[in-house]
């Protein structure tokens, strides 16, 4: 550990939701830095840049969690694994997601063997996948320990997309919960219970219907599952006030981007409703410590 590295930061690499391409925030990614270990909560596209933007360390990087696998939020998984192995990446990393995690992750050594292979040749790199450690998770209970951190989980409510997760993070310093992607749910205000952080994804209900219409109008299909798989960031401030935490982060933002919807005043406006404490309204490389 490095002079300075002591301590827990807490850094929102991307805080859109959603699939489609967005100019105004990254896809959803998250980093915990405790004593200069990086651990990843999710690997939406960019996430990357957003580390080097943010001059986090890949080469720190000791785990990566994945809360569920709609592609914003596992998108960049193998690329954030192959770009720290490219840029000196030498320890192993272990990565937890739900199944089929282990499948993907071998599918993507597969994907990008032509690639592996002669590096490992050509620039005499040590052997990919010897350091990658894949683990689904299955229910729910302690996934990970180590001298830094325990990490809980506990299956979440994201519509068709099971199984989800949400994640708790209990460093010597805080303790920190990601809702991944949920509507309300009692299991994840269990897990919350008495947290300094919540990191919570936020809906606002007004503005499905002009997210809809920008890309797809009349699909309603899409429309319903937006408003079924996520929490209303009302919602959101009473989750946060029945798991007592300390503080609420919100991100995942849903609608991103559309200027009268997007605000950060109207989001801790919502939220500060049912919820008395501190509101931070994520942005993307926002650092909390």
């Amino acid at each position: 550990m490095r002079p300075g590295d002591a301590g827990t930061r807490l850094v929102l690499l991307g805080t859109a939701g959603g699939p489609s391409i967005k100019a105004i925030r990254a896809q959803p990614a998250n980093a915990l830095i405790v004593n200069g270990a990086v651990y990843i909560i999710d690997a939406g596209n960019g996430v990357c840049r957003q580390m080097a933007l943010a001059n986090i360390s890949s080469q720190a990087l000791r785990a990566v969690f994945i809360t569920h696998n709609h592609s914003d939020h596992v998108a960049d998984y193998g690329t954030l694994l192959l770009r720290a192995w490219t840029s000196g990446l030498k320890t192993p990393v272990d990565a937890f997601g739900p199944p089929p995690l282990e499948d993907m992750t071998q599918s993507y050594l597969q994907y990008m063997d032509w690639d592996i292979q002669l590096r490992i040749v050509d620039e005499n790199r040590i052997p990919f996948a010897d350091l990658i450690r894949p683990h689904n998770v299955v229910g729910g209970g302690n996934i990970y320990k180590d001298e830094n951190v325990t990490v809980t989980a506990t299956e979440v409510t994201h519509g068709a997309a099971k199984p989800a997760f949400a994640f708790r993070f209990d460093t010597p310093h805080r303790s920190i919960v990601f809702s991944g992607d949920t509507s309300r749910s009692d299991n994840l205000i269990k897990l919350a219970k008495g947290a300094d952080i919540l990191v919570h994804e936020a809906l606002n209900s007004d503005g499905v219907d002009a997210l809809v219409d920008g890309f797809d109008p009349g699909n309603e299909a899409l429309r319903r599952h937006i408003i079924e798989a996520h929490t209303p960031v009302e919602e959101v401030g009473e989750v946060a006030s029945e798991a007592g935490v300390g503080r609420l982060v919100l991100t995942h933002f849903v609608p991103a981007g559309i200027p009268e919807i997007d605000r950060p005043e109207l989001w801790a406006q919502k939220a500060s409703k049912t919820y008395q404490g501190e509101v931070i309204v994520g942005e993307d490389l926002l650092e909390i410590t």
